[in-house]
């Protein structure tokens, strides 16, 4: 994988495994101020927003891809650490009943309300006591196509 230097997990029982394991947990999620990306489209389109993962861990059969290795170079450069995981490893990691070829551990980043400019962008949508978190992604999306500042979340919300 060019010049990305990369360390090797088989182990269940490694630390970073299970922290990983642990942000399906919003209180874990709260605690460490990071939460899991599954996939190398989003982790992919996260890198290119210049935003790096802290971890990236990825399966041997994604090791030549060149998303993965665009990845790896940002997460890399950005002081990041880059895993290859066992497939049992991201299997027992991922929501999903396919395991994705490569999952990221990010920084949660969350803007106070009073550092917002609202002339910086023509929209900004506000979601009162949102509980569904299926809703607010869809709001999310729809607010990011369209152009939008970011939503703002008032009370007492899901996870976002």
């Amino acid at each position: 994988m060019g010049e990305v230097t990369f360390r090797q997990i088989s182990s269940l029982s490694n630390e970073t495994v299970k922290h990983a394991r642990a942000l399906h947990m919003r209180k874990t999620r709260e605690e460490s101020g990071q939460f899991l990306a599954e996939g190398l489209k989003i982790i992919t389109e996260a890198v290119d927003q210049g935003v790096a993962p802290d971890v990236l861990l990825f399966g041997k059969a994604a090791a030549s891809h060149p998303l993965l290795i665009r990845a790896a170079e940002a997460t890399t450069a950005a002081g990041g650490e880059v895993i290859e995981v066992t497939p049992e490893i991201l299997e027992k990691i991922a929501r999903r009943d396919n395991a994705q070829p490569a999952l990221a551990i990010f920084k949660q980043r969350f803007v106070p309300l009073g550092s917002l400019r609202p002339t910086s962008n023509v929209c900004w949508v506000a979601m009162d006591r949102v509980r569904d978190p299926g809703n607010l992604g869809t709001v999310v999306r729809t607010v990011d196509a369209a152009g939008g500042g970011g939503v703002i979340l008032v009370g007492d919300c899901c996870d976002p």
